[in-house]
């Protein structure tokens, strides 16, 4: 797999949304979580622990070919994107939650990743060409470079020049989401002789796993004491993940196409599903709250 696609356009699009992450983050974002430790860590958990469990649950359930299991795993570990900022102000969340929890979840996935996709690797024993696929000690450097180095430059930048970050905030959001109908488009282009097996063996899996992630962030949090507007932002954090981490890693780290495939079905599914799911816990909220929160 040595296109151009999986080469230099991959890397450089997910280079190009850790950037704009960088750019809206400055070091209070990760001192925040002192202030909050509680929901912050309750959000952590759900998306570090519950959300590997559940994929692997599913996987299960539904006998997923073994390659595509790895895919799904991998999604679970992908960190929350940064889009769910935007459905957390949309539906009335703590935006300044959201982007905290952005900036500590993509730095844990530099360790996280390597180990849920190392363990699904080694539990469902996917090949790949002519031998089994794997994150190696190199890869896992490659995947810190492609992680975090561009949310370091973002940040510095912003540090830099505040007024730059704050006029290139939404060019570079637009360019952010396009570039994630880019690189999903691309993967599917690639994988379009087996799309409708794909979608067959994925698309219900993906969209169960979607919805358990949305309801999971909002509910743990609110059955622990957290309040409604930080369980939404909980809920879209959760739920709305980082895609393009994880089909850039599937398939210019781990050189599989096909281990990019859940990535790509639920980069098109949780839109819609997060914009169903929030309107759904909108509508829970009493009047005199939304008011307030107004």
């Amino acid at each position: 797999m040595d296109s151009p696609l999986v080469s230099v356009a991959l890397p450089l699009a997910l280079a190009v949304i850790m950037f704009g992450l960088g750019l809206s983050l400055t070091v209070a974002d990760f001192t925040r979580i002192a202030r909050n430790p509680k929901t912050v860590a309750i959000a952590l958990a759900c998306q570090l622990l519950v959300l590997p469990v559940a994929a692997f649950g599913l996987v299960l359930l539904f006998d997923l070919p073994p390659i595509l299991a790895v895919g799904m795993m991998l999604l679970a570990s992908s960190p929350g994107g940064t889009t769910a900022n935007l459905f957390s102000h949309l539906f009335r969340g703590d935006v300044a939650l959201n982007v905290s929890l952005t900036a500590v979840n993509s730095a844990i996935a530099v360790v996280t990743v390597p180990l849920v996709t190392n363990f699904a690797i080694g539990y469902f024993e996917p090949e790949q060409g002519s031998g089994t696929v794997g994150l190696q000690f190199g890869k896992v450097v490659q995947v810190f470079a492609i992680v975090l180095v561009p949310v370091a430059i973002g940040m510095a930048v912003r540090r830099l020049s505040p007024g730059f970050a704050d006029r290139m905030d939404r060019p570079v959001r637009i360019g952010s989401a396009l570039t994630l109908l880019l690189v999903i488009a691309g993967t599917m282009a690639a994988e379009r002789d087996n799309l409708v097996d794909y979608a067959l063996d994925v698309g219900a899996v993906t969209t169960l796993f979607c919805l358990l992630s949305l309801t999971a962030g909002y509910f743990v949090p609110r059955w622990l004491g957290v309040d409604d507007r930080q369980a939404i932002a909980c809920s879209m954090e959760v739920g709305i993940h980082n895609s393009t981490i994880a089909i850039t890693i599937a398939i210019s780290v781990l050189d599989s196409t096909e281990m990019a495939v859940p990535a790509a079905v639920y980069g098109v599914l949780m839109f819609p599903l997060a914009t169903a799911v929030g309107w759904l816990l909108t509508r829970r909220q009493p009047r005199p709250a939304l008011a307030e929160t107004a």
